[in-house]
């Protein structure tokens, strides 16, 4: 059973910046693409960002692009999310998927 559990979530002022995790269970981490979404009050899921197997492969969606950066440390199987110049509109909560598993979110809050 794969287990994803997603951290760093928290309020935080506009222009301002997080960095959330996602730890996953399971041999085949290293060798598998993971995702990020996200989830805002009264709107589908949506996808922000994705990094293939070694990581040298990125991909954003255009509204976080040149905001975000997606990375992952095969090692301690997890992907990070570091989130600049955060904008109210960024509130969601934030999930990771992997393998077709998802975690339980983590909650960001931008205030402006």
């Amino acid at each position: 059973q794969v287990q994803v559990v997603e951290s760093g979530g928290g309020l935080v002022q506009a222009g301002g910046s997080l960095r959330l995790s996602c730890a996953a269970s399971g041999s085949t981490f290293s060798i598998n693409a993971i995702n990020w979404y996200r989830q805002a009050p009264g709107k589908q899921r949506e996808w922000v960002a994705a990094i293939g197997v070694g990581g040298g492969i990125t991909k954003y969606a255009d509204s976080v692009k040149d905001r975000f950066t997606i990375s992952r440390d095969n090692a301690k199987n997890t992907v990070y999310l570091q989130m600049n110049s955060l904008k109210s509109e960024d509130t969601a909560v934030y999930y990771c998927m992997f393998l077709g598993f998802w975690g339980q979110g983590t909650q960001v809050t931008v205030s402006s």
